[in-house]
């Protein structure tokens, strides 16, 4: 009989993850955890003590910072791996997941499943031939070396990249393999997961390509297991059910998608809604059943686009974009920073990003030409993106697949934060202080149309008061709301005063704070 060893890549809510490795080693599995190391020692902690006890329980050896397209990603999978090959001698499948995966079939049916057939589950497509990607960077991805994050680190990821095509510094993949694609979630046999392993140690030129390509996740594995297994034993296909709407975002599910879950010829599914605790529930239950027959179907893909065709409103479904009660979603935090002095905030976010990773993006309800993914066309106008903002962010939250986001916001959108504020997400408000010159208003006031550059200096000296006044009246507006999760940092405050603020509003440590507070060149006008 087929064993089972889930290899869960997980990143917060250590109450829910105990439970669902709870859940999958219930029937005697085992489950290999690697927990991301930006999350909180506290959460780690918590996790550990949840599983200490459960004997088919382990940890990965080694813990790595993840990031969104990062090789830091593959790095966790296969620390994961070596730790579950070496701790559970007798699994024979090795299944990929994440902390908002679930079973949708008896764990019976499912070992039934890979015992039945002696394959390899995993989608591998031919990298420069396929149409696997749709959008966005292709053969960018291998022929330039990426060493930043495109996410959390915009401007040197596409300064780098722009600065390698320049100067033409084009690379090869290792001549000897055939670069694949496909879904990262797979599910791989024994001898597979060691026959790669073994590669990897016998390889290091193979390994340090791939370090510095972009979203390895969907390219290593998929390359490998198609260079060390015969075809005939891989089945190109994910064994987890997901879905894509119409915007390109992941579908998420909730309490009332059971049945057409169950029903779907997968063996799990994801991204589970973190409020879907009946689901987790039920799901949970149906894993532990034995002698369940499942009728399945290939109609999920179908169902979904008929019911979303009509317009129906409800628990099934997310509400459209445009309904009033929109929301971002509970379990997210949405974090704004505030700043007059736009570029300020903008390098305060790229230092936050190089420190924590966390997903930003700058004044995209302030400024058009803000990049932002393709979402649809909603993104595309300022007016579009401020009439329809709780569904453009939610939809932004769905993209960078995150439950904690950074934006900026110029202090006049008042209206903004008091909407932000009243949605079902947590939000937090960092207002960054800043001293302001006389030459700085005066550019101020060209900026807003006030003057030109033909304004004579008497007019501006009769602008002045009133310029530092809207300034300051702003700020004042925006304490009187007395926002919950508001904090300060000031241009005439010490490092060690702007250290305790940040690292309240970030979530992060006192001493990764007082980093980001250092910065020397934060407030350069």
């Amino acid at each position: 009989m087929a064993k089972i060893a889930y290899i869960l890549l997980c990143h917060r809510d250590a109450e829910s993850i105990v439970a669902q490795a709870e859940r999958l080693t219930s029937n005697g599995d085992n489950v290999v955890i690697h927990f991301d190391a930006r999350a909180s020692s506290s959460e780690f902690a918590k996790l550990i003590q949840g599983l200490n006890d459960n004997p088919n329980v382990a940890f990965a050896d080694k813990r790595y910072k993840c990031g969104w397209g990062e090789w830091s990603l593959v790095g966790a999978t296969l620390s994961a791996l070596r730790t579950a090959v070496d701790r559970f001698p007798r699994a024979t499948h090795f299944y990929m997941l994440s902390g908002d995966c679930a079973p949708i079939k008896s764990g019976e049916y499912i070992r039934n499943y890979l015992e039945d057939r002696d394959q390899d589950f995993i989608e591998s497509y031919d990298f420069f031939e396929s149409d696997w990607i749709k959008t966005g960077f292709r053969d960018e991805r291998l022929v330039y070396r990426h060493w930043f994050n495109e996410r959390s680190q915009k401007r040197l990821f596409y300064t780098s990249f722009n600065l390698q095509r320049r100067l033409g510094l084009k690379r090869n993949p290792p001549d000897d393999i055939e670069m694949m694609i496909g879904s990262q979630w797979w599910c791989l046999r024994r001898r597979t997961i060691e026959a790669l392993i073994e590669f990897v140690d016998q390889r290091p030129d193979v390994l340090r390509f791939f370090k510095t390509t972009w979203i390895p996740d969907e390219t290593f594995f998929q390359t490998l297991v198609r260079h060390l297994v015969p075809g005939n034993e891989i089945e190109c296909r994910t064994l987890t059910f997901l879905m894509f709407s119409d915007y390109g975002m992941p579908v998420t599910f909730y309490n009332d998608h059971y049945d057409l879950l169950v029903a779907q010829d997968f063996l799990f599914a994801r991204k589970i809604s973190p409020e879907a605790h009946e689901l987790k529930r039920r799901l949970g239950q149906l894993y532990t059943e034995t002698g369940r027959h499942f009728k399945v179907s290939h109609e999920g893909q179908r169902l979904y686009s008929f019911l979303t065709g009509r317009g129906r409103i409800g628990e099934r479904f997310a509400p459209r974009f445009w309904e009033k009660d929109a929301t971002i979603g509970r379990e997210r935090t949405l974090m704004i920073v505030t700043c007059k002095k736009w570029h300020v905030a903008k390098r305060l976010l790229d230092r936050i990003g190089g420190v924590s990773n966390l997903p930003s993006i700058e004044y995209l309800f302030d400024e058009e030409a803000t990049p932002l993914p393709d979402l649809g066309g909603i993104q595309a106008t300022l007016e579009k993106r401020t009439r329809h903002r709780r569904a453009l962010m939610r939809m932004l939250f769905d993209y960078y697949e995150t439950d904690r986001l950074m934006i900026c916001l110029d202090p006049s959108n008042l209206e903004l934060f008091r909407d932000f504020y009243n949605d079902r997400s947590e939000t937090r408000l960092l207002e960054i202080e800043c001293a302001y010159t006389e030459e700085y208003l005066k550019g101020h006031a060209k900026r807003v149309g006030l003057a030109s550059e033909t304004t004579p200096e008497g007019s501006f000296q009769t602008l002045m008061p009133t310029i530092r006044n809207g300034v300051a009246h702003e700020s004042e507006l925006i304490r009187d709301q007395q926002f919950p999760e508001f904090y300060r940092i000031r241009e005439r405050a010490t490092p060690e005063e702007n250290a305790e603020p940040l690292a309240k509003f970030l979530g992060i440590e006192p001493d990764k704070a007082l980093e980001i507070a250092r910065t020397d060149y934060l407030f350069v006008d």
